[in-house]
């Protein structure tokens, strides 16, 4: 006899799985067949049974599996990016950059289309720059740093559940922001001495500061110059950066 099986069911399948269970335990546990439990652990999901967003109405979020690439995106997104709201209850995510860096085209259209893979990413050219950009109802879910006016006129933090994928990999997230509203340059002075150091300029005090606590997690050392920039200048600090940002190609 076919029986179907609640939301509820496959979410208490679900956190058992989390918790680390294998199927057959949690078959055990729940009566219900292992094949069933190994299917929807494995993604295979009805779509009527799948839980909802109640912000977005999009399937529920599954933070812990969003890619690496995610943190890339916010970074960016933090720079030179914003949503902007369309009908239907669909944002527009675009991220506005320098048409003279390919490399960084391509990289935050892939991650834009990792992190919303049933929403294609695009680009629309401008005098000087590219637009790279995407359609979601989920895009302000997955980007909770969207709100009314300008960022530097409103509080920006992380939420709770984004806090883990940054400490997890700090290098992506100064990466994105780099390629937003920074620079690697060749500083110089009196006797011709050169030598590279990284420029971070943005005017919001908040996300300088998630900025220099990325910077913090991989002991490297940054100083302050007035409202607007972060350097990080020391020799070693910068070979270090090189092995995750580099020149902006």
């Amino acid at each position: 006899m076919f029986v179907t099986r609640s939301a509820d069911e496959i979410a208490r399948c679900l956190e058992l799985r989390d918790s680390g269970l294998n199927p057959g335990e949690i078959a055990r546990l729940t009566g219900i067949p292992r094949a069933t439990v190994r299917d929807w652990i494995s993604g295979l999901i009805p779509r009527s049974r799948r839980r909802s967003c109640e912000t977005c109405g999009q399937p529920t979020h599954a933070w812990d599996e969003l890619p690496p690439s995610y943190v890339y995106l916010l970074g960016v997104y933090l720079g030179d990016g914003c949503l902007s709201p369309h009908p239907r209850g669909v944002f527009k995510l675009r991220v506005s950059l320098d048409a003279r860096y390919p490399r960084i085209l391509d990289e935050v259209e892939l991650a834009m289309q990792q992190a919303r893979p049933s929403n294609p990413a695009r680009r629309c050219k401008h005098p000087g720059c590219v637009e790279v950009y995407s359609y979601s109802k989920a895009w302000p879910c997955l980007l909770p740093q969207h709100g009314p006016g300008k960022k530097h006129e409103r509080p920006i933090t992380l939420e709770k559940w984004q806090e883990p994928l940054v400490e997890r990999h700090p290098e992506l997230f100064l990466r994105g922001l780099i390629h937003s509203d920074g620079c690697r340059f060749i500083n110089t002075g009196s006797g011709g001495w050169r030598c590279p150091r990284y420029l971070f300029s943005n005017v919001s005090a908040d996300i300088h500061g998630l900025f220099r606590g990325a910077c913090d997690r991989l002991n490297l050392h940054w100083t302050q110059a007035g409202k607007k920039s972060t350097y990080v200048s020391r020799k070693a600090d910068v070979a270090r950066m090189d092995e995750f940002i580099g020149p902006k190609r």
